[in-house]
């Protein structure tokens, strides 16, 4: 699973608000039953590492700050309304009494398949009224997709829709998908680059699994580039 959304600023800030050290942090995260070192504490503040979601979650408590703020960003897909509640992917899907494996797929692929009970027993442990739940999925969904189509073919006319859909200025999202679109480019010249050198297959296979990776989190890194979150975007 891919780490969560994170902010090294909004971590650092939130330590030196409540005056401890990158040691103390650590000791409080091993209180909680995570144990980690100051160096790791350090790594994460500095941007060079990200912390998982345990460690999130652990961070969030020896910091005494929601973890919404480490995230910097107000939860919008499923993911990030669960985060915000500090579930991992399966205590959820236990609590809801939903097969863990479909649970993962409907945050992957932002389409619920639940039931009707398992739909209100997860909008009661988000915090969400039923009706916007399936709201966040669909909108969620609708993003990822027009996302997909924008940097895949002509982004350009994509840009009015998704203007609307996360409200934001066109020139803004125009900026944003135009880079976006060149990198999904240079993926694609790497791998034809790579075909035509006829390199061995474990190189296409290791640019075929970073391409992936990106458009995994190709929403985030789209939400970021248009200011809808402050996490850091590599």
């Amino acid at each position: 699973m891919p780490h969560p959304p994170f902010s090294p600023a909004h971590a650092r800030a939130a330590r030196l608000r409540i005056g401890l050290t990158p040691e103390q942090v650590a000791a409080a995260m091993s209180q909680l039953g995570l144990h980690r070192t100051a160096t790791a504490v350090l790594s994460w503040e500095q941007g060079t590492l990200a912390p998982s979601e345990p460690e999130l979650f652990a961070l969030s408590g020896a910091l005494w700050c929601p973890v919404p703020e480490l995230m910097a960003l107000q939860p919008r897909s499923l993911r990030e309304h669960r985060l915000a509640r500090q579930f991992t992917a399966d205590r959820l899907a236990e609590r809801i009494g939903m097969d863990a494996p479909a649970y993962a797929r409907a945050e992957q692929d932002h389409h619920w398949t639940g039931t009707s009970r398992q739909t209100l027993l997860l909008a009661e442990a988000l915090g969400l009224e039923p009706d916007r739940l399936l709201r966040v999925i669909r909108r969620a969904g609708d993003l990822d997709a027009l996302l997909r189509q924008a940097v895949e073919g002509r982004w350009k006319q994509h840009t009015a829709a998704l203007a609307r859909l996360v409200d934001a200025p066109e020139r803004t999202v125009a900026r944003a998908l135009r880079t976006l679109h060149q990198e999904h480019g240079r993926f694609n010249e790497a791998y034809m680059g790579h075909v035509v050198a006829r390199s061995d297959e474990a190189r296409l296979r290791e640019i075929a699994t970073e391409r992936a990776a990106w458009l995994y989190d190709l929403t985030r890194r789209f939400l970021a580039l248009v200011g809808h979150g402050d996490g850091p975007v590599p």
